[in-house]
């Protein structure tokens, strides 16, 4: 069985949230989701779980990082091309995200943008030509 990963991010207001998600095409597993947290499905292993502060505080004696200030955590999704980053990101903003908060990754085999969503997570979209990568990869070992 493959490997699941649920990201658990606080979120300030669980409608709006929802909503981004949504748009970016992530779909609500209403199995897990009630008035406190939603589980928002990117794919059959990768999970984000929108918890309200409240329900977030539950987990943690940790006083939440405000995002919009501070860096937490950097996630990555993988894209299955330069297009699907670029369409993420168009989606992202639409959604009311800020686009790019970092500068664009271009190293021609791999290409990556970045989005924060409404509460400031950074979530990164990156693609890689996996056969290129290697070859990139044994040309800087012999170098």
């Amino acid at each position: 069985m493959s490997k699941l990963i649920f990201v658990n991010l606080p979120v300030g207001d669980f409608e709006k949230s929802i909503a981004f998600y949504e748009a970016l095409g992530a779909v609500k597993n209403e199995q897990f989701t009630d008035h406190t947290a939603a589980c928002m499905v990117f794919s059959e292993t990768i999970h984000a779980m929108l918890l309200t502060h409240d329900k977030f505080r539950q987990f943690t004696p940790k006083a939440i990082a405000d995002a919009t200030k501070t860096s937490e955590v950097l996630i990555c999704l993988s894209a299955d091309s330069r297009e699907e980053v670029d369409g993420t990101i168009a989606k992202a903003g639409a959604a009311g995200g800020q686009i790019d908060p970092g500068p664009k990754q271009d190293y021609g085999f791999m290409y990556g943008r970045s989005f924060e969503d409404p509460d400031g997570h950074i979530w990164e979209v990156m693609w890689m030509d996996m056969a290129a990568a290697k070859e990139a990869m044994g040309d800087m070992a012999t170098a």
